[in-house]
């Protein structure tokens, strides 16, 4: 076989096959994880919907309003983070479902219902998006407060 020949088999070939196989993989995962386990294609597209319709008031990483801490001159809180570094974690799922779906309005807050201008599975998406951007222990944490809800029946 002439030099090219086994060039091309013993160094370019496992070569090519090496990137082919690592292209498509994320770092620090297989093409298909995603943080806790969410479903990657979920969080993409809930990561556009909270863009296009989150951001504005929960920041683009999900981090809150500048002084989410405190309430403004009209006695209502600013939005706070959606990111595991405020209180949207101690919150079991049907929680945040329900209050993306209805608001806070009628509790006196100022976020507004999105149920009829999102879908149920824009919602899903959008908590899901926020939820893979929650560290380890944050997640975790909120896993049990969930799975305790559920057993409550709530």
């Amino acid at each position: 076989m002439p030099l090219h020949g086994q060039l091309w088999i013993g160094v370019l070939l496992p070569m090519l096959l090496f990137l082919g196989g690592c292209r498509d993989a994320p770092p620090g995962g297989s093409a298909n994880s995603a943080p806790h386990g969410l479903d990657p294609v979920r969080i993409a597209r809930g990561s556009e919907i909270y863009r296009q319709n989150c951001a504005a008031c929960h920041g683009e990483r999900a981090q809150g309003a500048f002084g989410w801490e405190r309430p403004g001159a009209d006695g209502k809180y600013p939005a706070p983070p959606l990111d595991g570094s405020a209180h949207a974690w101690h919150h079991p799922y049907a929680q945040l479902k329900q209050t993306i779906q209805e608001g806070t309005l009628k509790l006196g807050g100022s976020m507004p219902a999105w149920k009829g201008r999102l879908t149920e599975a824009d919602t899903e998406a959008v908590i899901a998006w926020f939820q893979s951007t929650w560290p380890d222990p944050i997640y975790a944490a909120w896993a049990d407060i969930d799975r305790r809800s559920h057993a409550a029946g709530k």
